[in-house]
């Protein structure tokens, strides 16, 4: 048994002897002059499947550089691949999440596949296009400053100023008109209204305001902080409500929730208090909404009536 054990010992010994001789000495070749090690993409960063470069790690290229790129992508790429890089119309990838655009540094990549084209299986063709070696390195400059610059996940880029679009497309003659007609009984151009354009920033803002009534809740019947001053200074308004109890007994104060089976309003002391329901006249329940007014136009306002109205309070300055 013993021999046995020694003979088996002895023959791991010489296979492990006999494979440390067969193993290239030194290591792996080295790679010619100027040549990434063998696995690794040209600056030796990862990228697809471990090969490559990481996203938005390069230097980028002189902005004259990336507006000329800005301008050959647009005339050659912007219908395959989309004003946003995204895609296009034409079925163009999404080089924003493309492995090799993540992994192409100056051109290197781009310019072999912009030559000679592509056509995948499963998707549109790309032919080959005209363009030089430094056409398509200014457009991968353009390409890798919009990737610098996007968001998480291949998101688009974010713009440099919001958009702000431009809503005053009504007549304000009419405008003035369905307010006389419909707001007067609650507002006064020369009254409450009669700063209202310099109290918002944008007629977009100023739309939202007057459409939803300026106001809200504040609180959500929880004990929470007092509703914030609307631009101007003014506390936004608050429903009320007033709940008279079989026995007479009155209880006022914000309305928080009501339903069916229960209503609550918020006391003094910013306690809530709810009562139950077991009647539609018990507890008797007296609410006040200060935009009822606004909450019947909901039904029937009209898209030029908004238009006409937000026009018309532009010109209250």
């Amino acid at each position: 048994m013993r021999q046995y054990v020694f003979l088996g010992a002895a023959a791991g010994v010489l296979l492990s002897s006999i494979l440390i001789s067969a193993a290239p000495q030194g290591g792996p070749p080295a790679p010619p002059p100027g040549q990434p090690p063998a696995g690794q993409a040209p600056g030796g960063q990862r990228g697809r499947g471990g090969q490559g470069f990481p996203a938005q790690q390069r230097k980028l290229a002189d902005a004259a550089v990336i507006e000329r790129g800005g301008t050959i992508y647009g005339i050659n790429c912007r219908l395959c691949h989309g004003p946003d890089l995204r895609g296009g119309d034409m079925g163009g990838v999404n080089l924003l999440r493309s492995a090799l655009v993540l992994s192409d540094q100056e051109g290197e990549l781009i310019i072999p596949v912009v030559k000679n084209g592509r056509n995948p299986e499963g998707r549109p063709a790309m032919p080959p296009l005209p363009l030089s070696d430094e056409d398509i390195k200014a457009v991968a400059a353009y390409i890798h400053s919009v990737a610098a610059r996007m968001a998480g996940q291949g998101g688009p880029p974010p713009r440099e100023a919001p958009l702000e679009l431009n809503i005053l497309v009504g007549k304000a003659d009419a405008g003035k008109q369905y307010f006389d007609a419909n707001c007067a009984s609650c507002h006064s151009a020369s009254g409450d209204l009669a700063t209202v354009a310099s109290r918002y920033p944008s007629p977009m803002t100023l739309q939202s305001a007057w459409v939803s009534g300026g106001g809200g809740r504040g609180g959500r019947g929880r004990g929470g902080p007092e509703p914030a001053p609307a631009p101007g200074g003014r506390v936004p308004r608050v429903t009320t409500a007033v709940v008279t109890t079989a026995d007479g007994q009155k209880f006022e104060g914000p309305l928080t929730r009501i339903d069916d089976f229960l209503v609550t309003i918020m006391l003094a002391d910013g306690m809530p208090k709810t009562f139950r329901r077991t009647s539609p006249t018990s507890p008797a329940i007296q609410i006040t909404d200060p935009l009822a007014g606004h909450k019947q136009l909901w039904l029937k306002l009209t898209d030029d009536d908004i238009h006409n109205v937000t026009a018309y309070l532009v010109t209250l300055k």
